[in-house]
C-alpha cells in the first residue's frame, strides 16, 4: 500500500532532520547494504573459524580445556559463517524476485500460461 502525501512529507522530514543531526551516521548507514553487511560478518565468522582451529590443534594435546574453548570458537564461528551466507543467498533471491515483479512479469505459471491461450487464441 503506497503512502499518503501526508505520510510522505512525514517521513521525508524525519530523514531531513536525521540527516541534519547526525550526517556521519547517516553517511555511514545510506553507504552500508545488506550484501556488505553480511560479508563483514562473513569475514570475522571466517577469521574466528582459523582462530579457533588454531586454537584447538595448537592446545589440544597439552590443554584440554584450551582445546575445548578453540572447538567451540570453531563451532560458533562456522554457525554465524552459514547463518550469514544464507541470509545472503535469501536475499539474492528476494532481488531477484524484486526485480522480476518490477518488470510486470506474471507472478505464476497459470497466469502467464493464460496470457500465451489468450494472445495466440488457443482454448
Amino acid at each position: 500500500m503506497p503512502l499518503s502525501e501526508d505520510e510522505q512529507r512525514i517521513l521525508h522530514e524525519i530523514e531531513r532532520r536525521f540527516y541534519a543531526n547526525d550526517p556521519d551516521r547517516a553517511k555511514r548507514i545510506s553507504s552500508e547494504t545488506l550484501p556488505r553487511y553480511l560479508a563483514r560478518n562473513c569475514r570475522w565468522a571466517a577469521l574466528g573459524m582459523f582462530v579457533g582451529m588454531v586454537i584447538l590443534l595448537v592446545s589440544l594435546a597439552t590443554n584440554l580445556l584450551l582445546g575445548v574453548f578453540g572447538l567451540a570458537l570453531l563451532l560458533g564461528s562456522a554457525i554465524v559463517f552459514t547463518k550469514n551466507l544464507r541470509r545472503m543467498g535469501r536475499h539474492g533471491l528476494t532481488q531477484l524476485s524484486e526485480s522480476v515483479r518490477a518488470h510486470n512479469n506474471p507472478a505464476t505459471w497459470e497466469e502467464a500460461r493464460e496470457r500465451f491461450r489468450r494472445r495466440f487464441g488457443r482454448d
